[in-house]
């Protein structure tokens, strides 16, 4: 047998504590300097707090303007240690997958993503739709490598934290912008951003619409997204609200199948295997919250968040209707924040404590039957509550030198049921799942150092040890079809260690480290069971390298190479590779500005090594091929006016970086082809 696709509610109490209250985790929201070519800081910036030890970047709003590609996965994957994972034609980066340090098919699991701080991961698989979030409302992203974040974020951080950073500021001023688009293979985009700023309240309101007909067959794609925000100094704090929303319709045309004797890859590149499959999306989401400064050096925050998704998804399967599946999945979210931010004297050492209580609620509901409108096979019930305490000191033990430690404990309650109905026509199991009730306490600590050795370079290191819950989805996969599911796994755990070296000689700014992690648990889909289970040890190794290069005050160069190594280290697959993670990957840019034509040029390589696909933990199959991108972006402006025309794939190269293979027959194996050149065109209006 072989595998070649994967395809009432509790909490009221916890929802109403948290609407009570007001919260506010504090954005930072200061106006980025103007420069005609953007910045990339390295730093171990975080809200309110640097991660010490970490290797950390920041990549400005000016940079987001500049980068020849136009959607968050693409442009992270342009930084060290990060690879993506594309199946449905990387429209508008809807549906991809990125990976911090190497996890491949669970990396959405393993990488945090942040929106102002607060959790954007849910407790199902379905992973973050970056594509939702309008660019023109991101003010600069964080990027924190490895657990360090684990601390005071919780579990999910093992690869590392991503924490996108909306914009508003309390300047006063006001300011609206226009930008619409137009691009290869039918797509339409059209965005609208509004800030005001006066008396102490700040207003700002981004929209996005896409529309796109997709690559491929059935590779449609219909989203309307917005973003508001309200923000009021008071005396010694501030009060925010936020609210976010949005709405998606997507295509799935599934994968072109390539055997030894025939490849739809190279006979209908652009087709689809499922073209009637499609997944639908609908989100809300608000936060409130305020920050009081009571003392000197010292700020209390509290900060509450309701989340609401629902998500339809129907897969017609070639083998008949009986075969079919709908699903109606409904999951809300829960959380309370409250923390403290204390500068204070530890001996003769400066001192900043960061400490806080993290209480969240998921509640999960999710119909499944074989078609819409037909009465549910099961109805899985999920609610999952987590409690966490943390703390973490930071130390400047004398001048250059810095340390930092911190713990959280973390409990969690899961209750998960199985309402079936065995009248209902056959989808999935055929047999009820047992009921589960689970309580466990773990815990994350992280201890790093920063020592100065020259007046700009630094020597930072760190050890750590983070979590990772299992999600719904695999709860739900942990047993063999035709067994009862009993949503039984463990906790996945990892220890890592950290050693780098950051710094500037005149116009050159660098970075680099060497990390090490060991996993225990590891969450994984088995071919030999046709399950999720927990894996025997396994490893995550490798370097990472960044520089960047002042050539003159019109040219600015910069440069990543990554080494990962993903192993399993015990059982079966022993010294194998973990599929979906290229050993090598890389780029380079080019950033060119002509002040006498207000006119700038940006030009961006890419490259990505070869692969094992999805599904070949035996290491059998043949490789998912490397791939060279060449991008291109040239765009001018005026005073009341922009222009950009970007070309993605200027070479035109045909390629692909997600495939799932057979783990019996060897050169069978389904690829999710990338399209080939493409072009986009922009033009935006602003006032003032």
């Amino acid at each position: 047998m072989s595998v070649l696709s994967r395809s009432p509610h509790r909490g009221r109490r916890l929802a109403l504590l948290c609407l009570a209250s007001l919260s506010a985790a504090p954005l930072q929201a200061a106006d980025a300097p103007s420069q005609l070519l953007p910045e990339t800081v390295v730093t171990a910036s975080r809200v309110g707090e640097g991660m010490v030890g970490s290797a950390s970047s920041v990549i400005t709003a000016e940079e987001l303007a500049r980068s020849p590609v136009r959607t968050l996965p693409e442009l992270l994957a342009r930084q060290p240690g990060i690879q993506v994972q594309n199946l449905y034609g990387g429209v508008n980066g809807t549906g991809s997958v990125v990976d911090l340090r190497g996890f491949g098919a669970s990396a959405s699991a393993n990488t945090l993503i942040l929106l102002n701080g607060r959790r954007l991961n849910d407790v199902d698989l379905a992973g973050v739709d970056l594509g939702s979030i309008p660019l023109a409302s991101i003010e600069r992203i964080e990027i924190t490598r490895g657990s360090s974040g684990a601390v005071l974020y919780g579990d999910g951080a093992m690869g590392g934290v991503i924490n996108i950073v909306t914009s508003n500021s309390l300047k006063e001023g006001s300011s609206a912008q226009a930008e619409f688009g137009l691009g290869s293979f039918g797509f339409r985009e059209g965005n609208l951003a509004a800030t005001h700023s006066g008396n102490g309240t700040a207003i700002s309101v981004y929209g996005n619409v896409i529309d796109s007909d997709g690559y491929r067959d059935n590779n449609v794609l219909r989203q309307r997204s917005a973003v508001g925000e309200v923000r009021r100094a008071i005396e010694s704090g501030e009060l925010y609200l936020n609210l976010t929303g949005d709405t998606q319709h997507m295509g799935m045309p599934g994968g072109r199948k390539v055997t030894l004797t025939s490849s739809e890859l190279s006979s209908d590149r652009s087709g689809a295997a499922t073209p009637f499959d499609y997944a639908d999306k609908q989100g809300i989401q608000g936060s409130v919250g305020i920050t009081r400064r009571t003392g000197a050096g010292i700020e209390w925050i509290v900060d509450a968040g309701v989340r609401h998704k629902e998500q339809q998804s129907a897969f017609f399967s070639p083998w008949g209707a009986a075969f079919n599946s709908y699903l109606d999945t409904t999951l809300d979210t829960y959380s309370l924040t409250p923390r403290l931010k204390m500068d204070h004297q530890l001996g003769d050492m400066a001192a900043k404590l960061t400490a806080g209580l993290d209480l969240s609620q998921s509640d999960y509901l999710s119909d499944r039957a074989v078609q819409q409108g037909k009465a549910a096979k099961h109805q899985y019930d999920l609610e999952q509550r987590t409690l966490a305490l943390y703390f973490q000191e930071r130390l400047t033990v004398q001048a250059g030198s810095t340390l930092a430690a911190g713990v959280r404990v973390q409990n969690v309650d899961v209750a998960a049921r199985d309402h079936f109905n065995a009248s209902a026509p056959a989808s999935g199991s055929p047999v009820a799942a047992r009921s589960y009730d689970h309580n466990e306490t773990d815990y994350a600590a992280h201890l790093g150092f920063e020592q100065q050795l020259w007046p700009e370079g630094t020597l930072f290191g760190r050890v750590g040890r983070s979590m990772r819950l299992p999600t719904v989805d695999e709860r739900v996969g942990g047993s063999p079809w035709g067994a009862a599911v009993t949503f039984d796994l463990k906790t996945q755990t990892a220890q890592d260690y950290e050693l780098g070296l950051r710094g500037k000689w005149d116009k050159l700014n660098w970075q680099s480290s060497l990390y090490w992690m060991d996993l225990r648990n590891e969450l994984h889909y088995s071919t030999a069971t046709f399950t999720n289970v927990n894996l025997d040890p396994t490893r995550r190794k490798g370097i990472e390298n960044s520089l960047r290069y002042q050539l003159s005050d019109t040219v600015r160069l910069k440069g990543q190479l990554t080494y990962t190594r993903a192993q399993f280290t015990e059982g079966t697959w022993q010294g194998h590779d973990v599929p979906l993670v290229s050993r090598w990957s890389g780029g380079a840019g080019l950033s060119w500005d002509l002040p006498e034509q207000k006119m700038g040029l940006d030009l961006d390589l890419q490259q990505v090594g070869s692969r094992r696909f999805d599904n070949d933990q035996a290491n059998f199959q043949p490789l998912i091929p490397e791939h060279t991108l060449l991008n291109l972006r040239v765009a001018g402006d005026l005073d009341w006016a922009g222009w950009s025309v970007a070309v993605e794939n200027l070479l035109d190269r045909d390629y692909y970086d997600y495939g799932i293979a057979s783990s019996a027959t060897y050169g069978t194996y389904n690829a999710y082809p990338m399209p080939g050149r493409t072009i986009m065109g922009r033009l935006s209006f602003h006032l003032p």
